[in-house]
């Protein structure tokens, strides 16, 4: 009985060593998506100064149905929810036209207040 409870603590450590490294590796994804999603932003403020200095509109609908088709085809090809891919979309591009607007309309640098 003994040489199976050992055996049996011994695999629930094994268990929880994998567990551990499964999120530190989630962990490592997350800052990569999180460094993604800051250089995006910061290439929006970029493209918002250009619009401003160009006096191109911040709004351009055909490049957003764009964007949005382009991760829609990320989600089919990757057994993603294409719904989710929308919606993560959709606040990623709701924050940077906030952003552009800030840029464009009263000359700011579209950091967080």
């Amino acid at each position: 009985m003994r040489e199976l409870a050992e055996l049996k603590a011994v695999a629930a450590k094994a268990d929880h060593d994998i567990l551990a490294m499964l999120r530190a590796e989630l962990d490592r994804i997350d800052v990569e998506m999180l460094g993604a999603l800051g250089a995006r932003v910061a290439l929006c403020r970029s493209i918002a100064h250009y619009k401003r200095e160009h006096g191109v509109p911040m709004m351009q609908p055909h490049r957003i149905g764009v964007v949005q088709q382009r991760a829609a085809r990320f989600a089919a090809a990757h057994d993603l929810d294409t719904t989710f891919m929308k919606q993560l979309y959709d606040l990623i591009i709701a924050e940077t036209c906030r952003i552009e607007d800030l840029i464009i309309d009263a000359g700011l640098d579209g950091s967080a207040a």
